[in-house]
């Protein structure tokens, strides 16, 4: 646990750091958000948060690979996560500069999610009617659609000053503490891609987070996002591959499906944002990917809320599904229960102004 909390820091520091450079650089090569009708922003901000994260993550590799537990999780994996991230890294690069077309951007998403499956991350077995092994097609399609979702969930949520950040080091943290309590308790190693990946994703997140806080001094852009959801995603897919379906019991089946679940779970505020999105766009005719001002941190920002409060409001409710989920899995219900109540009446203490945008 130290070396990973070691990682974290570094990442952290490093992101820190290598944010203001990247920041001068954006604007020397015109990534910059302009002012649109649907933002919220009221000057030119720089994009290209996710460069400063790629470089601190790909300097933080280099660093920890010498730690003697966490260096063990540099396997084939880690080198497909890095190989996939850099992928994604220079698709939202181009598209911070150039404003690429939705088709565009799908299509390199689906080039980076092939990165993963070159490298033998892949989803290979689905809990249903008990546990099924996937055939390696279906596992592969399955893949895709997974890193598609969780990559545009944090894309679609990535709209207001440190909210993307926020809810990812969230997300982070519980998939973290999930990932390293199921290595524990089940035997797995500790020293995974899914425990690295996690506690260097957190330390990006906390290291950006002082440059991207209202009032932001720079997006994290596309290439930021794009790039928290693939480690996100790559986390999850990875850790599923420490699990034997075979050695799943009716007693054990909880905590060992939870890789498959816990994403989700964690990421249940961006995921509803967009599905309701989708909804709304193509039941006015529109496509999916077309912008516009309806998501939730619009609506909380309508009922009167500042930035700073609507992204508390949102790390809360994100907080409030993610923590009880991974507590769940190692603890008895009532545990459980008592952390989403405590944290249900704090999240509604401070949201109540506001909690009829969220219903």
């Amino acid at each position: 646990m130290r070396e990973y909390l070691v990682t974290l820091l570094i990442s952290a520091a490093l992101c820190y750091l290598i944010t203001p450079l990247v920041r001068t650089q954006a604007i020397r090569f015109g990534a910059v958000a302009g002012i649109r009708g649907r933002d919220i922003h009221t000057t030119p901000t720089a994009r290209w948060g996710g460069v400063a994260m790629w470089l601190a993550m790909a300097i933080t590799f280099m660093i920890v690979n010498h730690l003697p537990l966490v260096g063990k999780s540099f396997g084939h994996e880690a080198q497909g996560i890095f190989l996939a991230s850099t992928a994604i890294v220079l698709l939202g690069m181009a598209d911070d500069r150039f404003q690429l077309d939705a088709l565009t951007k799908l299509t390199g998403q689906v080039f980076a999610a092939g990165i993963l499956l070159m490298y033998g991350i892949q989803i290979l077995w689905l809990p249903i009617n008990g546990v099924i092994t996937l055939p390696p097609s279906i596992g592969q399609l399955v893949t895709v659609l997974i890193v598609l979702v969780i990559i545009n969930a944090v894309n679609f949520i990535d709209g207001m000053d440190g909210l993307a950040a926020g809810i990812v080091a969230i997300s982070g943290i519980a998939f973290f503490a999930f990932a390293y309590l199921l290595a524990v308790d089940y035997g797995f190693s500790r020293a995974g891609a899914p425990s690295l990946t996690t506690a260097v994703l957190v330390g990006l997140c906390i290291g950006f987070l002082p440059h991207n806080a209202h009032p932001a001094r720079i997006f994290m852009g596309d290439s930021g996002s794009m790039l928290l959801g693939l480690l996100l995603a790559s986390a999850a897919i990875t850790l599923t591959g420490q699990v034997d379906p075979n050695a799943i019991s009716a007693e054990s089946r909880g905590p060992t499906l939870l890789p498959l679940l816990l994403p989700f779970a964690v990421l249940a505020i961006p995921l509803v944002d967009l599905l309701l999105a989708v909804a709304r766009r193509v039941k006015a005719g529109k496509s999916p990917f077309a912008p516009d001002n309806e998501h939730l941190h619009h609506r909380l920002l309508s009922a009167g809320n500042s930035q700073l409060k609507t992204a508390f409001i949102l790390y809360m409710w994100t907080a409030t599904i993610a923590f009880p989920v991974t507590v769940l899995a190692f603890e008895p219900w009532w545990v459980a229960l008592i952390t989403a109540v405590v944290l249900v009446a704090i999240t509604l203490l401070v949201s109540k102004k506001s909690k009829k945008v969220l219903v």
